[in-house]
């Protein structure tokens, strides 16, 4: 039959019609060429938005294996964009000058240090325009009337420790030899300034952000580089430029997330957690930049904020994300309600101004982030990336409320097979989300480690809940699942399973789960204590045991603030009871873990213990675990991405797809495209 499937955003502008004969389903191949829009910064007029595209080596073509590269580009209105640097020139840190006239950007030539560069906007080469000697910039902030730059690097180099490395004297002190960044002003010139000013910073800084005058700045700052520490004792510190003094520090109980300056330098608005045991910061604050008081505008609210931007009349926009959806909201300088705007089919993820000129990053159900500016309560669409997205059969996207046991309302996202669900229901996939501190939203759910809808396209459905300790939903709702491991966070997914399958879209006899991190403690404990409700799961970098955990995560004292609230030797039984490796005995489910070689949050050897305990005590049961090589806490690399995706839909096909946990397990390699280097069958 011919038809037109028809995509329509709530703007015109952004409409993408598709001809049914052209339809197909999406793959792991689409999934390793998406495109989407990085990092974005308005000029100062207004007139132009500077943006990255950002995208992964399409290795299923023979490219090169890599990690994400950045395009410069330069639109001035929808879809009128032109790239302005060569297709090798990966950059990051997108600014215009405050004149206008140059878009600077960080840059790393070959053999050197990465640097601040700019090109002029009505063309020219680019130049380089600031540097520290020996180090590279990781950061940097224009002085406003542009004759300066401030750059954020690291430590100096330890010329006695790299030639006793070169000896072979390369002993690790594990977190005894911190070394912390340093913050330096350079002049902006016709000739690079060789010589620029250090600047006295306190502690590990992480971010800086100078002030409209030019004359105080507020740092980031935590005690040590250690994460645990920019979790738990993270910092704004007001800081004069011209002598380095700490003016001001505001004391905030708990997680430290986006601050930006007022126009005026009287305010900064702060995203933060409200108490040292919040799990996230999601409370939009103003500070009173004199005192170092801060006031909470939405504490209480079931809600996050997600970022901020002032606006030059005074005025505060913030993007706020209400459970699965999303609106622009705006404040007056004194903190009062000025509007809001909802995001419609967007999930908007951030936001940037200047000159008049409102701009948002934002995703859809249909395509990955794009830009948007916003005028007159709407928004424009000024992007299109991966126009093919055009030719792709989607499966139904939606978001589901139902009623956990404890009478508990809880929200998730229903992606449901293309064409719909079969009577009897079709297989299941609960995505689960980690942290648990974070949230889905009705956007896109297509990426290497969700099944989405590639997933949706073999005839799976996928429902990614937002089970309790999610944000989204207000602070008292992220704090449920505290001191309270898989309970009710846990049975809220078999919860959502029952109600699926009452609504007939899931088979109850075909249920799997997967996630990462924390997603992927639910999906241990799912194949072992809940392995009666699931038939196949697909552990990523998860969580097996809750107390070798503590010895070996870089997390502890969050783990403790924001997760159990207690210590493992508080009762070792309880902490043992909440684990994957202590239900062993009762895992029947076909059970897939990966997880990164070199991750520092989740130790590989937790991915270890519940491979070798079911092996041992469940030979039986099918269990595979692969490693992968120079990959941390979740995969960056482009061959690792597209493996590990192939890998999941795979097992899910073999177990999953069919309900038979008995099945043979796939082969060891998955079949790579053709044209991928290295293409093998998938056998032995």
């Amino acid at each position: 039959m011919n038809r037109k499937l028809v995509f329509a955003s709530l703007f015109a502008s952004a409409s993408l019609i598709a001809g049914a004969a052209n339809a197909r389903p999406m793959t792991p191949e689409d999934v390793a060429k998406l495109e989407s829009v990085g990092t974005i910064a308005v000029s100062p007029d207004g007139r132009r938005i500077a943006y990255t595209t950002a995208s992964l080596p399409d290795v299923t073509s023979g490219e090169a294996n890599g990690t994400t590269q950045q395009q410069l580009k330069l639109a001035t209105g929808p879809d009128m964009a032109r790239t302005f640097l060569p297709d090798d020139v990966s950059v990051g840190g997108v600014e215009f000058s405050p004149d206008g006239r140059m878009i600077s950007f960080l840059w790393t030539k070959d053999g050197e240090k990465r640097a601040v560069w700019g090109i002029p906007v009505d063309g020219g080469a680019q130049r380089k325009l600031a540097e520290v000697d020996g180090v590279g910039v990781s950061s940097y902030a224009w002085s406003p009337d542009g004759s300066m730059i401030h750059m954020l690097t690291a430590a100096a180099e330890d010329t006695e420790r790299t030639s006793q490395n070169e000896a072979g004297f390369n002993a690790i002190v594990y977190e005894e030899e911190a070394r912390l960044n340093r913050l330096f002003s350079a002049r902006v010139g016709e000739e690079i300034d060789e010589n620029p000013r250090a600047v006295t910073i306190p502690g590990y800084v992480s971010a800086f952000h100078v002030a409209p005058d030019g004359r105080m700045a507020v740092v980031e700052s935590a005690p040590t580089p250690q994460i645990d520490d920019a979790y738990t004792s993270k910092r704004a510190h007001i800081i004069d430029l011209a002598t380095g003094e700490i003016t001001r520090v505001v004391e905030t109980p708990g997680k430290l997330g986006d601050i930006e300056i007022s126009p005026d330098g009287r305010q900064l608005s702060m995203i933060a957690g409200v108490d040292v045991n919040d799990p996230a910061d999601t409370t939009l604050h103003l500070v009173d930049v004199s005192t170092g008081q801060y006031r909470a505008l939405n504490a209480g609210m079931p809600e996050a904020a997600v970022d901020a931007e002032w606006l030059a009349d005074g005025r505060l926009a913030a993007v706020i994300h209400k459970g699965a959806q999303s609106a622009l909201r705006l404040y007056n300088n004194d903190g009062s309600l000025a509007g809001e705007y909802p995001g419609g089919e967007l999930i908007l993820t951030a936001v940037e101004a200047n000159g008049g000129t409102i701009a948002v990053e934002a995703n859809a159900p249909r395509h990955p982030t794009e830009l948007f500016t916003w005028n007159d309560g709407g928004f424009t669409r000024w992007t299109t990336h991966n126009p093919w997205l055009s030719e792709i059969d989607f499966g139904n996207q939606r978001t589901v409320t139902y009623t956990a046991r404890d009478g508990q309302a809880v929200e998730g996202v229903l992606i449901e097979p293309v064409g719909g669900a079969p009577r009897g229901g079709a297989p299941l996939i609960l995505n689960v989300h980690g942290g648990p501190e974070a949230h889905e939203s009705n956007g896109w759910q297509t990426a290497y480690s969700k099944p989405g809808q590639v997933a949706a396209g073999e005839g799976y459905a996928v429902f990614l809940p937002n089970y309790r300790g999610s944000t989204g939903y207000g602070t008292a709702f992220s704090k449920q699942h505290q001191g309270r491991y898989t309970d009710p966070e846990f049975t809220d997914l078999v919860d959502a399973k029952r109600a699926l399958v009452v609504e007939g879209i899931a088979d109850p006899d075909r249920v799997g789960v997967t996630g990462g991190s924390y997603g992927g403690y639910a999906t241990g404990w799912s194949a072992t204590a809940l392995s009666d409700e699931f038939v196949a799961g697909v552990m990523f970098v998860g969580i097996s045991n809750q107390i070798s955990k503590f010895g070996t995560t870089d997390i502890p004292y969050e783990m403790y603030n924001a997760h159990s609230l207690a210590w493992p030797w508080d009762d070792w039984q309880k902490m043992l009871e909440v684990s994957p490796i202590y239900h062993v005995d009762k895992a029947n489910t076909p059970l897939l873990i990966m997880h990164g070689a070199e991750d520092p949050r989740v130790a590989p050897s937790q991915s270890y213990e519940l491979y070798r305990s079911i092996k041992v005590r469940k030979p039986d049961v099918p269990v595979r675990l692969v490693l992968y090589p120079g990959e941390g806490h979740g995969n960056s690399r482009a061959a690792a991405r597209y493996d590990y995706n192939l890998r999941m839909m795979d097992w899910f096909d073999t177990y999953l797809k069919t309900g038979d946990r008995d099945a043979e397990m796939p082969g060891p390699r998955p079949a790579l495209a053709e044209g991928t280097v290295g293409t093998g069958s998938g056998e032995d």
